[in-house]
């Protein structure tokens, strides 16, 4: 007599496959978000990769094997991301069980000369985008008990001159984390912050192209003011790109963040992190000075001491 399982018939047929984990990774046409679909992939999750264009769609599907499903999704589209919930959900042989907030974009530059639609657009990608995303997907999320993971950046924690508006989103992004860390608990919703440093990625050198463009198009006046300090902030910029960690780093801290029994708040990646942390806690007087000496901004100007004007006391006249 053969020994039947719930759901199986008396014929000996095997019960229905019980639904496999998946996590959706957005921003996974490149750099971490790549790194992290494949690496999610190579363990045995279903990733739904989510790219920007059908080209990505069609590289990561042929790198990540049967495992990585490529979604087109634009999250700072509100018809993109519902278009995913319903994909994702109508996907019977899968429970999402998490959710990698990867996508985003830098906008470098003096805030001073930054058009405000760039500003904007900073933020719709890095903060606005991922917390629509989050809205959309924690109903899932809550049913499955799954994870957000948000990739943040130590510039969340230590804001750089001519990344402020990156640094700015970032902080926003942190701070949104650590707000929905406690609302979610009751829920059994982990949500958890990767903050890495510098990282090998394309990120900088496209942010690079689109801040010279803007540059290109304001007046020489303005421009010349900060001209010497950006071009050293170029310099650092593709200096650390060459020397920073490789994105498969990150994404094996994602990895533990997703799959850890008990996962951390923060995850601090690469040792010019725990560097700038450092730094990110000293008071602000030397952090400003250690900073600029970094970037190589010149120093302040000494303030001249107001002259002393002599005033003779005059007798009152009789």
């Amino acid at each position: 007599m053969i020994a039947t399982k719930a759901g199986a018939s008396l014929l000996g047929d095997e019960p229905p496959a019980l639904p496999r984990a998946a996590v959706l990774v957005t921003g996974a046409s490149s750099g971490i978000g790549y790194a992290t679909a494949i690496r999610l992939a190579r363990r045995g999750t279903i990733v739904f990769a989510g790219v920007r264009r059908q080209t990505d769609a069609e590289t990561i599907a042929r790198e990540g094997g049967l495992n990585v499903r490529p979604l087109v999704l634009d999250i700072t589209d509100s018809e993109s991301i519902a278009r995913a919930k319903t994909a994702i959900s109508r996907a019977s042989d899968v429970t999402l069980v998490g959710l990698v907030n990867n996508a985003g974009v830098a906008v470098a530059g003096p805030l001073e000369l930054l058009p405000i639609e760039a500003l904007r657009r900073q933020f719709d990608v890095n903060f606005f985008g991922t917390i629509e995303t989050t809205q959309a997907f924690l109903p899932i999320l809550r049913e499955t008990g799954g994870r957000i993971v948000n990739v943040s950046s130590i510039g969340g924690k230590l804001a750089a001159p001519f990344v402020g508006a990156y640094a700015s989103s970032k902080f926003a992004l942190e701070a949104a984390s650590d707000a929905l860390r406690v609302e979610l608990r009751p829920f059994g919703v982990a949500v958890a912050l990767i903050e890495p440093g510098a990282v090998k990625t394309p990120i900088w050198s496209r942010s690079a192209e689109a801040s010279l463009r803007i540059f290109d198009a304001l007046p020489p006046a303005a421009r010349s003011v900060y001209d010497d300090m950006i071009r050293n902030m170029q310099r650092i910029s593709q200096q650390m790109e060459k020397r920073g960690i490789p994105p498969e780093r990150v994404a094996a801290a994602i990895e533990r963040a997703l799959f850890s029994p008990r996962p951390r708040a923060r995850y601090l990646v690469g040792r010019d992190a725990r560097v700038r942390l450092l730094v990110a806690r000293l008071p602000e007087g030397i952090r400003d000075r250690i900073v600029a000496a970094v970037v190589g901004s010149p120093p302040k100007p000494k303030r001249e001491e107001p002259q002393k004007v002599a005033v003779s006391a005059k007798r009152p006249a009789n």
